[in-house]
């Protein structure tokens, strides 16, 4: 790359159990790559998770989120810390800066690595290969709802699902120009994963939506399952899927899904991608904080390095992200004994330098 390649310029919050010991792997080798391909960067840390919390009794201080959204993009390694009640950090840490940030792609890789385990017989790297495109600011995320006569025996809740019509284009119209990009040898493929014949309002929408923007890319086949068929599918015949892209709720539900065929949450990467100009993305591993192993120096830095290497493909950096993709593939196909915490046959720190030692090779 040139002298006049700009720095990247990345916010880093690397969270509470274990998130810090594999946000460290994959700074490592950034630090590797960015000698290799001769570009700069900055980082700034943020200590944004469970412990704040505790300490502080405020999740994001005031005028963090635009001081994060003055950065190119933020990696984050993991929050959830055990003596805060679930969902208070996920809405106000997580869902906030999604919102906030307006990241309304999650992006998901659903690909199984060289020498990774998946627990579908007879199913290898070929077979899945494919990516998962999730609305992320709209549907039943919103928040929109609440209760008539809490705590008594006539109690009702209610919980309402918003679709836009904006929502749902952009978030399709770039997943056809995702698929067009990616332009997979065997087709290219999007399939709409929705519930067309019982969500007869909002899901309408969606495929109303899907139609109208199809006929702008005849190139790519414009394909339908509901979100059921598709679980069943994704089991049965993966190789079957390009790219797929889907509502915020159902894309919650079938990436967990898709973690599990690719080798478990230890491999998944994900992204919370703006990629509007000037927006700001979050790139993570989506295996959580594993608190039972921090400090082990036994968790599995392989979902926050292919993390990284999503963060460079979607920053400017594409090359420089294959390399890391194609280091972290070298590792697990050779190196690595498994991708469970405790029996990859080497340390947290030894897996990241193996994949240092992957990029020359």
């Amino acid at each position: 790359m040139s002298e006049q390649t700009p720095a990247l310029n990345l916010a880093v919050i690397g969270g509470d159990g274990t998130g810090p010991e594999v946000t460290a792997e994959a700074l490592k080798v950034l630090a590797a790559i960015a000698r290799r391909d001769g570009f700069t960067y900055t980082t700034q840390h943020y200590d944004f998770g469970g412990q704040r919390y505790l300490d502080t009794g405020e999740i994001l201080p005031p005028g963090a989120i635009e001081q994060l959204r003055r950065h190119d993009a933020i990696f984050l390694g993991a929050v959830g810390h055990p003596e805060v009640a679930p969902g208070i950090l996920e809405k106000g840490l997580l869902l906030e800066l999604r919102f906030q940030l307006d990241q309304y792609i999650n992006l998901r890789p659903v690909k199984l690595y060289p020498g990774v385990e998946t627990p579908l017989a007879g199913k290898g790297p070929a077979d899945i290969d494919f990516v998962v495109v999730r609305e992320n600011t709209e549907d039943l995320y919103c928040g929109v709802g609440g209760f008539l006569k809490k705590n008594t025996p006539d109690e009702v809740a209610s919980q309402t699902a918003i679709y836009t019509r904006k929502g749902c284009e952009r978030c399709i119209r770039w997943a056809f120009e995702y698929t067009r990009q990616r332009n997979n040898p065997k087709g290219k493929r999007l399939t709409l994963v929705a519930k067309t014949n019982v969500l007869t309002y909002g899901h309408d929408l969606w495929n109303r939506t899907f139609r109208d923007v199809a006929r702008e890319y005849p190139d790519v086949e414009a394909d339908y399952n509901h979100v059921d068929a598709c679980c069943m599918w994704m089991i049965k015949n993966p190789e079957y899927y390009d790219v797929i892209v889907t509502t915020n709720m159902f894309g919650d539900i079938i990436t967990d899904l898709g973690a599990m065929i690719q080798g478990g949450m230890g491999v998944a990467a994900g992204g919370n991608l703006n990629p509007d100009p000037g927006g700001c993305s979050m790139f993570e591993p989506m295996g959580g904080s594993a608190p039972k192993y921090t400090g082990l120096g036994v968790i599995n830095p392989i979902a926050a390095i292919s993390a990284l290497a999503m963060l460079l493909e979607h920053s400017g950096f594409p090359a420089s992200g294959q390399r890391v993709l194609d280091a972290v593939q070298k590792t697990t196909g050779s190196k690595m004994k498994s991708q469970a915490a405790g029996k990859m046959g080497y340390s947290t720190s030894q897996v990241g330098d193996l994949v240092v030692a992957a990029l020359d090779q």
